[in-house]
């Protein structure tokens, strides 16, 4: 009989809010625990899940001496990535894949530094170079994940744990590097991941990274320009 009362006087409505209630306190409830660590713990837990990703996206603009620099590009580990960079207004699209790297100059881009001549010549057109040496390693270097994040991820004076707080909707604790003058923000749910990157002396701005672990395509371009086959037919 108790069971019969409690059938007519419990509504679909009603079991399904109690069974809701059920899941999202245990989905919500509970951290990773990198809250509770120490500030160098928490460095040390996110480069640690940092370096076992296999692909993130990285955006932001950062100014350095009155020069503003502006990053989107998606980054597979141990392939390389692909995006977009600009630098004072001079745009470029980037694609590294394996040993070899490309770019596609804004006109302005090709303007500044060939002349009219080459951004005619250029305009529209993908150039090539080996990813290890010659004039576009260095921007090899920036699709490079472990690169990245070894140089972004590391303490020049004393970290110092801040408030728990959000960042584009992630849960987050801060630490701020003194010596620098910046702070990182690290996941407080799911893997310990930086979200953010907020500079604050000589450099300013802000980086951002998303999409851990997502699917990164990577292609070469097609009738890409040899950088190299340039330089010969230019002697």
């Amino acid at each position: 009989m108790p069971s019969r009362t409690f059938a007519r006087a419990a509504s679909p409505l009603a079991l399904l809010a109690a069974v809701l209630a059920i899941v999202l306190a245990g989905c919500g409830s509970s951290g990773n625990g990198i809250a509770s660590k120490s500030a160098t713990e928490i460095l040390a837990a996110s480069k640690a899940a940092a370096d076992s990703a296999s692909s993130v996206h990285v955006t932001g603009t950062l100014s350095s001496a009155g020069s503003p620099i502006t990053i989107d590009i998606a980054l597979a580990a141990g392939t390389g990535g692909r995006g977009q960079l600009s630098e004072n207004g001079l745009a470029f699209e980037l694609i590294v894949v394996k040993d070899t790297v490309y770019i596609k100059g804004s006109p302005a881009f090709y303007s500044h530094f060939g002349g009219g001549a080459a951004a005619q010549l250029l305009d529209g057109k993908w150039l090539k170079a080996p990813a290890s040496s010659g004039q576009l390693a260095t921007l090899a270097s920036l699709t490079n994940l472990s690169k990245i994040l070894g140089q972004t991820l590391v303490s020049a004076g004393t970290l110092v744990k801040g408030a728990s707080t959000t960042v584009n909707g992630q849960q987050v604790i801060e630490l701020t590097d003194t010596a620098r003058n910046g702070s990182l923000y690290v996941a407080t749910t799911g893997q310990p991941y930086p979200v953010q990157i907020v500079k604050r002396s000589f450099e300013t701005g802000k980086v951002t990274f998303s999409a851990w672990n997502q699917p990164v395509t990577l292609a070469a371009p097609a009738n890409a320009i040899d950088i190299t086959q340039l330089q010969h037919e230019g002697r």
